[in-house]
């Protein structure tokens, strides 16, 4: 069977759907990774008049990672346009209030500011946790891997990896423990 030239251009064209595990990530980064699949910029056939973007599903947005004192030191602003109308929040403020806030904006802010920019953030798919809609998960063919890699937690270390890890000292008998 051979794959012929129209099927080529069907599959080149084709919106592909991704998902990608936002648990520690940064939220800048996932902006920065998630607008290049938005619009397209992953494709050969990329264009910037042209709209040939993916879907891109984000799962778990509740547990992004800011490095630092960011979660307190980090202030969002908006203002409501009337006299006196400027609101700031702290980026901890925000995320308690709307998980999925912080990295939609990110997002939405890394896609040019454009006529295409509205129809392209209507392939972002934010959740908060891992629960996604059963109609959203089958169309889902691809895993993004994130933009930074994650160690391993300390809990996620069965009882033999821990006792099997080389030490750094041992101690004597005379150690006293508090």
């Amino acid at each position: 069977m051979s794959f012929g030239r129209a099927n080529q251009q069907w599959a080149t064209f084709s919106r592909v759907w991704h998902i990608l595990n936002a648990d520690r990530q940064p939220a800048g980064g996932i902006g920065v990774l998630v607008s290049r699949y938005v619009q397209g910029l992953h494709k050969p056939i990329y264009h910037p008049t042209s709209d040939v973007g993916d879907h891109v599903v984000v799962v778990n947005a509740k547990k992004i990672a800011y490095s630092g004192n960011k979660w307190e030191e980090k202030v969002f602003t908006a203002h409501t346009g009337r006299r006196k109308g400027r609101v700031r929040m702290q980026a901890f403020k925000v995320h308690e209030l709307d998980p999925t806030w912080i990295i939609r904006r990110n997002i939405y802010r890394q896609i040019p500011n454009n006529l295409l920019r509205r129809t392209l953030f209507q392939r972002v798919h934010v959740f908060e946790d891992e629960n996604v809609p059963a109609e959203i998960m089958e169309n889902v063919t691809n895993v993004l891997i994130g933009p930074r890699p994650v160690p391993k937690a300390i809990t996620d270390y069965t009882e033999e990896e821990k006792d099997s890890f080389p030490k750094l000292f041992l101690r004597d008998k005379y150690f006293l423990k508090s």
